[in-house]
C-alpha cells in the first residue's frame, strides 16, 4: 500500500507494539535519484532517535531509483514522526509489515 497524504502516512503503517512501549515497523522506501545524496537514514536516527534496519536496498550512482527495505524501530511518536519526514522528502513509502513476500 502507499501512503498518498502526510497526515495519513503514520497511521497508514502498521505498528506493532512490543515491551516498553517501543515500537517496529517494515517499509519498502523508494529513493528518487535526485535524492541520493541526502542522509536520510541518518536523520532517522540522529534527529528521531530510531533503531534502522536495512534489511535489502538496491542503490548506485547514476542507476536511477533507490529502494530500501527498512525496519524502523522506536517510541511510537518518534516512528510516526520519523515517517512524516520520509513524506516531507518527497519519499514514497509502502507498508511492509503485513507482507511475506521478502523482496520486490
Amino acid at each position: 500500500m502507499m501512503i498518498e497524504n502526510q497526515e495519513s502516512v503514520a497511521e497508514s503503517i502498521e505498528i506493532t507494539e512490543q515491551s516498553d512501549r517501543v515500537t517496529k515497523v517494515s517499509i519498502t522506501m523508494r529513493v528518487p535519484e535526485s535524492n541520493h545524496r541526502e542522509p536520510v537514514i541518518s536523520h532517522l536516527v540522529s534527529d528521531f532517535g530510531l533503531v534502522v534496519n536495512i534489511t535489502a536496498a538496491v542503490l548506485g550512482e547514476n542507476q536511477g531509483d533507490g529502494w530500501f527495505n527498512l525496519e524502523l524501530e522506536g517510541a511510537e511518536e518518534k516512528v510516526k514522526s520519523g515517517l512524516v519526514y520520509l513524506r516531507e522528502r518527497n519519499l514514497e513509502v509502502w507498508d511492509k509489515s503485513n507482507h511475506t513476500d521478502g523482496g520486490w
